[in-house]
C-alpha cells in the first residue's frame, strides 16, 4: 500500500509471504549443507579435522536459523531485525564458511558461500553487503596468496576461481536489488499520478456539479422573491437532481469504473441540454469529422474539459450563449468551447480549473489553449487520437 510520500510498502500478508519464502530457502540451505557434509571427507566426527567440520556445520547451521527465526518471529528491537543482526549473522557465515571449505574442500560449503553474499546484496544496502563482500574475498585471498593452508598451486587457483565467482554473483545479486528498487520507485509514481488523477477528477466533478445547483438555487431565491413559487420549487428540483448526478459521478470517478462511459458526442450533447436548462442559453454542439471511440483517459479528459468551460461561462459570463465544437482527425482530436463576451458581471476568476485542464492535456500528450478572443472567450484543447 502506498506510504505518505507516495513509496509503495508491502502489506503485512506479502511481508509475511515472503518472510516464509525466504526462511524455506534458508532451511533447504541448512539441509544441502549438513547432507552433502554427512558424506564428504572428511565427515562429521569428534576429533581433529571431522570435529572441526561438525563444529563449523553447526555454526553455519546456528547462524542461517537465526535469520529464519528473526525474519518469521521478530526477536529483537524492530530496526535490528531485518538490518544489523542478519548482516552479522551473514559476516559470522562467511567466516565459518571459508574455514570449512579450508578444512573439507567440500561443496556444499561453496553453495553457501555463494548464497550467504548474494543474500547479502539482495537484502541490505551497499554500505553494509560490500564490507561483507570484503570479508569474503580477504578469507579466500589469504588462502590464494599462501597466508593460510592449503598452499597448494590447485587450492590457490581453485580459491581464485572462487573470488571471481562470488564478485560474480554479488554483482547479479546487487542488479537483482537495484531492479526491485527502481520497480518499487516507479509504482511509487504511480501512486502519485493516481491520486493526483482523483484529485482532478474529484475538483472537476464537484465544480461542475456545484456551480450548477448554485445557478439553480441563486434562481430559486430571485422566484421566491418575486412569488413564483412553483417555478422556484423546479429550480431546488433540479438543483437535487444535479447533486445526486455529482455524487454518481464521484463515486465512479474514486472506483475508476468507466467502462459504461457513453460516446463523447452523445456526452457532449447531454452536457449542452444541461447546460439550457440551467440558464436558459443557446448552447449548440457541433461535430465534424469521423465520429470514433477514443481511448478512455482521452474521451474522460475531453469531458472533464468541456464541463469545466461550459461552467466558467455560466459562472464568468452568466447570459452568454455557448457553443462546443468536437472535430475528429486522423492523427487528433480537437475540442472547443467558445462564448461571446457578456454584459452582466460575473464570478471572479480562481480556483484550480484552468490548471487542471492543463495537466490533463499534457497528460494526454496534447495542448491546451485558453484566453480571450475578439468574440469573447474560447478554450481549445487539442489531444493525440
Amino acid at each position: 500500500m502506498p506510504s505518505r510520500d507516495g513509496h509503495v510498502q508491502a502489506g503485512p500478508e506479502s511481508h509475511r509471504r515472503n518472510a516464509i519464502a525466504g526462511a524455506c530457502l534458508r532451511l533447504a540451505v541448512i539441509a544441502l549443507l549438513v547432507g552433502g557434509q554427512a558424506t564428504s571427507t572428511p565427515g562429521f566426527g569428534l576429533t581433529g579435522d571431522p570435529l572441526a567440520v561438525t563444529a563449523l556445520t553447526a555454526t553455519i547451521a546456528l547462524a542461517l536459523t537465526l535469520m529464519v527465526v528473526i525474519r518469521l518471529r521478530p526477536i529483537l528491537p524492530g530496526p535490528w531485525n531485518d538490518g544489523p543482526a542478519e548482516a552479522v549473522l551473514i559476516g559470522l557465515t562467511l567466516v565459518a564458511t571459508i574455514a570449512l571449505d579450508m578444512v573439507s574442500d567440500s561443496g556444499p560449503a561453496v553453495a553457501v558461500l555463494m548464497f550467504s553474499v548474494g543474500a547479502a546484496a539482495v537484502r541490505h544496502p551497499l554500505s553494509w553487503s560490500l564490507p561483507l563482500l570484503l570479508l569474503a574475498l580477504v578469507g579466500l585471498g589469504a588462502s590464494v596468496t599462501g597466508l593460510l593452508p592449503p598452499a597448494t598451486p590447485d587450492a590457490q587457483q581453485r580459491d581464485l576461481s572462487l573470488c571471481v565467482s562470488i564478485c560474480v554473483v554479488f554483482a547479479v545479486a546487487y542488479a537483482i536489488r537495484q531492479r526491485r528498487a527502481a520497480t518499487a520507485a516507479q509504482a511509487g509514481e504511480a501512486v502519485l499520478a493516481e491520486r493526483a488523477r482523483i484529485a482532478r477528477e474529484i475538483h472537476d466533478i464537484l465544480a461542475h456539479s456545484l456551480s450548477a445547483q448554485i445557478v439553480h438555487l441563486e434562481g430559486a431565491r430571485l422566484l421566491l422573491r418575486a412569488d413564483r413559487s412553483q417555478e422556484a420549487l423546479d429550480r431546488v428540483e433540479r438543483a437535487r437532481e444535479l447533486a445526486k448526478k455529482g455524487l454518481e459521478e464521484a463515486r465512479r470517478a474514486v472506483a475508476a469504473l468507466r467502462d459504461d462511459a457513453q460516446p463523447l458526442p452523445a456526452a457532449l450533447d447531454a452536457l449542452a441540454q444541461e447546460f439550457r436548462e440551467a440558464t436558459g442559453e443557446e448552447c449548440a454542439v457541433v461535430v465534424s469529422g469521423f465520429e470514433r471511440r477514443l481511448p478512455p483517459e482521452t474521451e474522460l479528459a475531453m469531458i472533464r474539459t468541456a464541463q469545466e468551460a461550459v461552467t466558467n461561462v455560466r459562472r464568468h459570463a452568466p447570459g452568454s450563449p455557448a457553443t462546443v465544437r468536437l472535430s475528429f482527425g486522423d492523427r487528433e482530436c480537437e475540442l472547443e468551447v467558445v462564448n461571446p463576451p457578456s454584459d452582466e458581471p460575473g464570478t471572479p476568476g480562481g480556483g484550480y480549473g484552468l490548471v487542471g485542464m492543463r495537466e490533463r492535456a499534457e497528460l494526454l500528450g496534447g495542448t491546451l489553449e485558453a484566453g480571450e478572443t475578439e468574440d469573447g472567450f474560447r478554450v481549445r484543447l487539442r489531444v493525440p487520437a
